[in-house]
């Protein structure tokens, strides 16, 4: 599934294209994705400007003047930029013409499982963070209010396992499986470890750690999953500096003990048991 990286470089990608620019036409060629396609969705952004984009944990945001379309990419979706007359595929589900100075171009949503979703939040619904999927997710780690002192505040009653407080995205959002694992072995912290029991400074460590994680798989394109493509056909290559994630069995970039692999919550977690206490 895309995580916190692959979403922004996809917002990234396709922000150029489609920011200031009017839509004019909405496809849709079923009536929705994990969730229903908002209803009169056509007639509710065409003649509109994309006034700008952002993104909310895993959700991209394509802001208009009435209002927020949400998009998810679930399991395999993904997003490209296109010429208008480039015919669908099986899995085009959604389209979104958009033109400037007589220029037209497709930002075009691709979804095999079709466990994404495109929502519509109404600016007479109230503010976007009280949207239902959006109003329990903890802070943005890339931004200044996630700190380690943060982490260790919310976690004085936590008995889970760090890694599992994490991947729950109530105190920090969009900490996937891939950069979580990556993140605390950067921090050195053992994945079991019950998130009560980790003091402020290592708190501190984990925190600064999850940014430097984040920053850097955003800069180098996010990684190659089985079913992400960004948004110009390129694949990304954070894998290639993973030091945990996927190595099971390989020796620790760092020790040479061999990376272990369990599972937490139906998850992978891979670790070292040397560097991570």
């Amino acid at each position: 599934m895309p995580e916190l990286p692959e979403v922004e470089v996809t917002r990234r990608g396709v922000a150029p294209h489609i920011e200031g620019r009017t839509v004019r036409a909405v496809v849709l060629r079923r009536a929705g994705l994990r969730w229903p396609f908002p209803a009169g969705l056509a007639e509710t952004l065409t003649g509109r400007a994309v006034a700008g984009t952002g993104r909310r944990g895993k959700y991209l945001l394509l802001k208009f003047d009435n209002g927020t379309l949400i998009i998810h990419l679930g399991m395999s979706g993904h997003l490209r930029v296109l010429p208008p007359d480039t015919p669908p595929q099986k899995h085009d589900h959604f389209d979104l013409v958009v033109e400037d100075a007589g220029l037209r171009q497709v930002l075009r949503l691709t979804d095999p499982r079709r466990f994404g979703a495109v929502l519509w939040h109404a600016r007479e619904d109230g503010e976007l963070d009280g949207h239902l999927l959006l109003r329990g997710l903890g802070v943005e780690p890339l931004e200044a209010g996630f700190t380690g002192k943060l982490l260790h505040q919310h976690t004085r009653q936590r008995g889970a396992a760090i890694k599992q407080v994490l991947l729950a995205g109530d105190i920090v959002v969009g900490v996937g499986n891939i950069y979580c694992s990556e993140s605390l072995f950067r921090a050195g912290i053992n994945p079991k470890t019950p998130a009560r029991r980790i003091s402020l400074a290592r708190y501190e460590k984990l925190a600064r750690a999850v940014r430097d994680v984040l920053a850097e798989a955003i800069v180098q394109g996010g990684s190659t999953l089985r079913d992400f493509i960004s948004v110009n056909g390129q694949s990304g290559y954070f894998q290639q500096s993973y030091f945990v994630y996927d190595r099971t069995g390989v020796p620790c970039r760092v020790c040479g003990t061999p990376i272990r692999q369990i599972k937490q919550g139906q998850r992978s977690t891979f670790y070292c048991v040397q560097c991570q206490k």
